[in-house]
């Protein structure tokens, strides 16, 4: 692997930096959260911008209306919550007053997949990149790491237009470059090669990383390109990786349904069809647990990958 962990961190942690750097840049950037001020690390915001911080307090859809009207006077603004909350009990008002509108709020989503550990299923959420791809107008990304999502939150800042933001709770290794350039709606090529395409997201993508490794003790030259934008989704990059390997794995801390493996495998459907493997939660809610135990529970961790990626091969 050409990638190193340079120490664990959490995602959640590179929005509050991103954000950070975002509003020194942009007078207009500000923050609104729903009483979740610390767990979406947004402190340093706050402390150096208190003018621009605006506490909604636990009401997700009054929040995404006051986001959306103050879009409208020109702000870009960040409303953070637990992704289960800020997707799923407010969908409505993102619908018709961010997506509807194509107004210019960033919706930041924390505490996102099976990761989120012991607080269990109430609280997990497999289904949020469903909803969000489900919208017209909606950019849905979803980092690896930390410096990769301080990255897109900058990136975020600067696109004008509606954005989901999809970030985690625990500490994950921290290993894309610290001075990278997000580009949204490109695709990320992590490793080459010819026999199989591990295409990824999120805490997945290291996952896949090291499914790579198993799989290259045993002759296998697997190719891992990260999608960190999921919508528009990189189809040039993906269809160029298949034509040469000739078959796929799609790895992703979701649910089955909507997510990138049914967006891939649209696109491999109507342009290339080839053999594609599903690694993600399959059609169910979490459970409480530690978040590296949950992973391997439901089949998200490197071995699942590297498994998946025999029974592609094997199906060519």
């Amino acid at each position: 692997m050409k990638y190193t962990d340079t120490g664990k961190k959490d995602t959640r942690g590179g929005f509050g930096a991103g954000l950070y750097e975002a509003a020194v840049k942009n007078p207009n950037v500000v923050g609104l959260t729903a009483d979740l001020t610390g767990s979406l690390k947004m402190e340093k915001f706050v402390e150096a911008y208190p003018e621009r911080f605006y506490q909604c307090g636990i009401g997700e859809a009054n929040m995404i209306g006051v986001a959306a009207g103050m879009a409208l006077t020109g702000k870009i603004p960040f409303a953070g919550s637990f992704a289960e909350f800020v997707t799923g009990r407010v969908y409505d008002q993102i619908r018709q007053e961010v997506a509807y509108g194509n107004t210019n709020v960033k919706i930041a989503s924390s505490h996102a997949g099976i990761t989120l550990g012991e607080d269990g299923a109430t609280h997990q959420t497999m289904e949020d990149i469903a909803l969000m791809r489900a919208l017209p107008n909606m950019v849905v990304i979803n980092p690896c790491d930390f410096n990769q999502t301080k990255a897109a939150t900058i990136a975020a800042a600067e696109y004008v237009g509606p954005v989901y933001l999809r970030f985690g709770r625990p500490g994950v290794p921290n290993f894309t470059p610290e001075d990278q350039k997000f580009e949204i709606g490109k695709a990320i090529v992590m490793e080459e090669g010819k026999d199989v395409s591990i295409i990824c997201t999120g805490h997945l993508v290291w996952e896949s990383l090291k499914a790579a490794d198993i799989l290259a003790e045993e002759g296998i030259k697997a190719e891992v390109i990260d999608i960190a934008t999921i919508k528009p989704l990189d189809t040039e990059a993906i269809l160029a990786s298949v034509k040469k390997c000739g078959c796929v794995v799609v790895a992703e801390e979701h649910n089955n349904a909507g997510g990138l493996g049914e967006a891939v495998c649209g696109v491999l459907a109507t342009t290339a069809p080839a053999p594609v493997e599903l690694v993600n939660g399959g059609d169910g809610f979490g459970q409480s647990g530690a978040p590296a135990e949950l992973l391997k529970a439901y089949g998200l961790d490197a071995e699942h990958v590297a498994a998946a990626a025999r029974k592609a091969i094997a199906r060519k």
